[in-house]
């Protein structure tokens, strides 16, 4: 599918916003939503039309053009935890504050293109993944406020997250930010979970403990990762039948955190004692 049968209303919009004489592109940009995919395709078309030196149609042939749609264009970097690193930066869990410094460092001299910054972060297998505190922690944020606020002409930021929460406030109100909903039918596995946390909302607290106890036992089978990723599945499947508990949606963001802590190797029983107890009131 088309991005721009996707989201038709978006690609107007900055088609509209690049092309017109009139119209004006904010010089950061948010996007949040889960499908990191079609925000990052959306930020390459952006960059796109920004360098395009041919017509801006979809088809135009431009060396611009064709740079972007390789993801080899000189002045449209990726900034992730793997992407655009200086060579003296040993970190691989962040995006570090040399990568800022880097970027700031290079906003000194001035450049023949529209410059474009993709903040993002990505798994092990490149895919693309959104930002959140972790990845992108709040030393790193604060040391480009300055750039993103007042940038030099031609560059633009644009960040990719989940959600607007997962970001610094600061990052927030300096962008102009869109939602990207999923387009795709998606299937939510959740089955090895389900037994132990099916309604999990109506477990009585006292049995809390126990409910961790039989988590652990599972993760000797499973990463814990893949069963706190089965439990937002199973969240995710029940919050489509309630659209209104805003609880689903709390417990959603508390379980992204709760998977930071698997990520930097807390130890599973502690791991499951506190997501129990905090799920189960």
């Amino acid at each position: 599918m088309l991005l721009s049968d996707k989201y038709p209303f978006l690609t107007n919009y900055f088609t509209q916003a690049i092309t017109s004489s009139q119209g004006k592109l904010s010089h950061s940009l948010l996007f949040y939503g889960n499908d990191f995919e079609s925000q990052y395709t959306m930020s390459l078309e952006i960059a796109r039309l920004l360098n395009c030196s041919g017509d801006k149609s979809d088809n135009c042939q431009c060396l611009n053009c064709k740079w972007v749609r390789e993801n080899k264009h000189p002045a449209v970097y990726t900034i992730s935890r793997v992407d655009n690193k200086p060579d003296d930066d040993k970190s691989k869990t962040v995006i570090s504050v040399k990568q800022s410094e880097m970027i700031r460092n290079s906003l000194i001299t001035s450049s023949e293109f529209h410059r474009v910054f993709i903040f993002c972060d990505k798994d092990e297998d490149g895919n693309i993944l959104g930002l959140n505190q972790f990845n992108f922690p709040s030393a790193t944020a604060n040391s480009l406020l300055k750039s993103i606020e007042e940038p030099p002409e031609k560059v633009t930021f644009i960040f990719l997250t989940r959600d607007k929460d997962d970001l610094i406030s600061t990052i927030v109100s300096r962008s102009q930010a869109f939602f990207m909903p999923t387009k795709t039918r998606e299937e939510y596995n959740y089955e090895i979970i389900e037994p132990v946390l099916k309604n999990y909302w109506e477990i009585n607290r006292a049995d809390a403990f126990n409910v961790s106890e039989k988590l652990l036992k599972l993760s000797k089978d499973y990463p814990a990762s893949d069963i706190l990723v089965q439990l937002q599945n199973y969240i995710l499947t029940v919050l489509k039948s309630n659209p209104k508990q805003q609880f689903l949606i709390d417990d959603l963001k508390m379980i992204e955190d709760i998977k930071r802590e698997v990520s930097v190797g807390m130890k599973e029983d502690i791991i499951f004692d506190d997501l129990c107890l905090r799920l189960i009131h």
